[in-house]
């Protein structure tokens, strides 16, 4: 018997491959199927944003007097109906789940002592046991965090309507994100990043993720000393630097990072911040023990996850592992998909850039000039492909495909075999092209 702890993207598929594997494999789940993902992160953000932008696009065409009046949302019955497509996409994961042949245990809380497992405070026999538990909001340790008002993405349902003025706690893609929803449906936002808003994002898209933003207030190298209020929150005390303000807040929404949920597991290997420590193959410091997803302090996405899932789901079974899976893509989306894949580049890279074009989801956003970017490192000798950036209505499912390029070693020069479809929103391939003109061109014009 194989036990699972944690039925997020990490445990989940590793209970799949498992269960397919014709093991025996038991998934032991408190909550509903999908974990951190479809609960409070992914599937939270895809839902408001939908919304969202629906809001800053009316605002652009009755700007242009093409609409006569932008339309009002009810906070409430968004929540309510998210929360019924949530439970029919998790009863499409139990199923899917329960078909691999894995045993779901769901509603039962697990808890790891070196390598045994107790479910619902008994011991559980299992050969070996696989941690996949996730992570938590960061709470950061700020007098008046606990005032009523306070909010991060796990306790979002309970908000009963958007507030008048909210601060966001956080320099990130999730401030970032909840900023944008926050600020179209009506709230006065305040953003308090610790250090440079979006530190280490390519500037240009930086640039243009800020016009997104550009109804938020934005305070870089910024911290709170405190939230005030006598109950529930309604100002923060702000720090830049040596000065110091005071801003009112009906609410705080912190969106400061993850930490890695491992307050279940004892008797393994963990680092300062509680992640647990793993090999290439996610064995834990007890070899009976596996760990994967977030909470071993890897990056809190969703297809790192999944890919973990799988190398310990390999690792038991005895499998060749799959491949590895950098360079990563990542995704933000605010009006726009702001994405990006950066691999290891070489010294001799050559940057170009270019707007983006008109197509599906960009053309009335012409009169503005932001119909996004597209950006790409090239080596000036190889034409290999360094990095991409991308701002576009499709721009993460373009950077997957980039990734996946980049790895089978594609080159600017191959793009000459690319026909694309017309129109489309894709700057990247004719900067390929572009970028594969000028490097011949450099070539010949050499003495």
């Amino acid at each position: 018997m194989i036990a699972v702890l944690g039925g997020g993207p990490a445990g989940r598929i590793a209970a799949m491959q498992l269960g397919l594997a014709g093991t025996e494999v038991t998934l032991v789940e408190k909550g509903g199927l999908g974990g951190q993902c479809l609960h409070h992160g992914c599937m939270v953000v895809c839902a408001l944003n939908d919304i969202a932008r629906h809001l800053f696009f009316s605002r652009d065409l009755q700007s242009l007097g093409i609409l006569d009046s932008v339309p009002t949302v009810s906070f409430s019955r968004t929540l309510a109906e998210m929360a019924l497509v949530q439970a029919k996409i998790a009863s499409v994961l139990d199923a899917e789940t329960r078909s691999c042949g894995v045993q779901v245990m769901q509603g039962s809380t697990g808890r790891v002592d070196g390598n045994s497992l107790y479910v619902d405070g008994e011991l559980f026999s299992a050969e070996k046991i696989v941690v996949a538990t996730g992570s938590l909001p960061r709470i950061p340790d700020i007098p008046g965090i606990r005032l009523q008002g306070v909010y991060t993405p796990h306790t979002l349902p309970s908000i009963k309507s958007v507030p008048e003025h909210l601060l966001i706690i956080g320099g990130g893609i999730m401030a970032a994100e909840f900023a944008f929803i926050f600020r179209e449906f009506g709230a006065d936002v305040t953003l308090a990043a610790r250090s440079t808003f979006l530190k280490g994002m390519h500037p240009r898209l930086r640039e243009l993720a800020g016009r997104d933003l550009s109804g938020v207030t934005i305070h870089e190298g910024c911290t709170v000393g405190r939230l005030e209020g006598d109950g529930a929150v309604s100002g923060a005390m702000l720090k830049t630097g040596a000065k110091e303000n005071t801003v009112s807040c009906d609410g705080v929404f912190l969106a400061a990072g993850l930490v890695p949920n491992s307050g279940m597991v004892s008797g393994l290997k963990k680092g300062q911040d509680g992640r647990i420590l793993v090999d290439r193959s996610m064995v834990t410091s007890n070899p009976s023990v596996y760990a994967c997803g977030d909470v071993t302090g890897s990056r809190a996405l969703t297809p790192v996850a999944r890919y973990e899932g799988t190398v310990a789901a390999a690792s038991i079974l005895g499998r060749e592992p799959p491949p590895d899976c950098t360079p990563i893509p990542q995704s933000m989306n605010l009006a726009s998909e702001y994405a990006f894949v950066e691999a290891d580049g070489s010294d001799d890279e050559v940057a170009f850039g270019t707007p983006g074009p008109a197509g599906p989801g960009t053309f009335w956003s012409v009169p503005r000039g932001h119909t996004g970017m597209a950006g790409i490192l090239v080596s000036r000798e190889s034409g290999k492909v360094g990095a991409v950036y991308t701002a576009s209505p499709a721009a993460g499912i373009l950077a997957a495909y980039h990734s996946f390029l980049m790895r089978l070693g594609v080159t600017a020069h191959d793009f000459k075999w690319f026909m694309e479809v017309h129109p489309m929103t894709d700057g990247v391939y004719p900067l390929m092209k572009y970028a594969s003109f000028r490097l011949h061109q450099e070539k010949e014009d050499r003495p």
